[in-house]
């Protein structure tokens, strides 16, 4: 859920004049402020705790602590505060790590501001956005890598709960294409709402965080393929 007032970001990255400039487009939003700045891993834990931000927009290599064991540290301490990795880096361990340590989003610097702005409003609206290129590295990574992968593959599988139901299935296949709930619900022609309870009910009944790691269990199973009908 969106919060009452603009959204509050803290920005973690090591250069200077990326972050600078991201603030100052940021901050032309009506809706969002950035409360602080911060160019290591470690600083930006500190100001997180310090700034209570609604959410990180987080570099991944950087000095003192990279990104990914910052994002860990985080989701640990600060369970309320959404992280999105935003970097050039397409390297799959950073992209299974951050997922796997409970990443919002994973976007890669060539965006268009608009782009990142409403990728960042649909953090907001508990939605996990993923560049395209990633979303498609993602789901090709996963058909070929196996559900036991070491210490580096995403969160263990259920083996109890209830089923998923044929629209659930439907819908993570198209979350892990990268569509937005919007998105999902002019494809399959229901409310963006109903798009959000279907998912929320997913991930309660897959016992998983976000929609990426959802999306990965679908993927796993082999259910990537077209589903059929509701």
């Amino acid at each position: 859920m969106s919060p009452p007032g603009p959204i509050r970001i803290l920005l973690v990255d090591d250069q200077p004049l990326f972050r600078r400039a991201l603030a100052t487009l940021i901050n032309e939003q009506a809706d969002m402020i950035v409360v602080g700045e911060a160019d290591n891993g470690l600083d930006g834990v500190e100001k997180a705790h310090g700034l209570d931000p609604d959410l990180v927009v987080m570099d991944v290599e950087m000095p003192v602590m990279d990104g990914v064991e910052a994002v860990r540290l985080i989701r640990d301490q600060l369970p309320g505060v959404k992280v999105v990795m935003l970097t050039v880096s397409e390297a799959e361990d950073h992209l299974f790590d951050a997922i796997r340590f409970g990443a919002h989003g994973y976007l890669l610097k060539d965006l268009h501001p608009e782009q990142l702005y409403e990728l960042l409003r649909a953090v907001m609206r508990d939605e996990t956005p993923l560049s395209p290129a990633i979303a498609g590295r993602l789901v090709a990574e996963l058909r070929a890598r196996p559900a036991t992968a070491g210490t580096r593959s995403l969160p263990a599988e259920p083996t109890t709960g209830p089923p998923l139901t044929r629209r659930e299935v439907e819908i993570l296949r198209l979350v892990a294409e990268g569509l937005s709930n919007k998105e999902i619900g002019g494809r399959l022609s229901i409310t963006e709402g109903t798009v959000k309870n279907h998912v929320h009910n997913a991930l309660e009944k897959l016992q998983l965080e976000n929609r990426i790691q959802a999306a990965a269990y679908i993927v796993r199973q082999g259910l990537g393929r077209r589903a059929g009908g509701a």
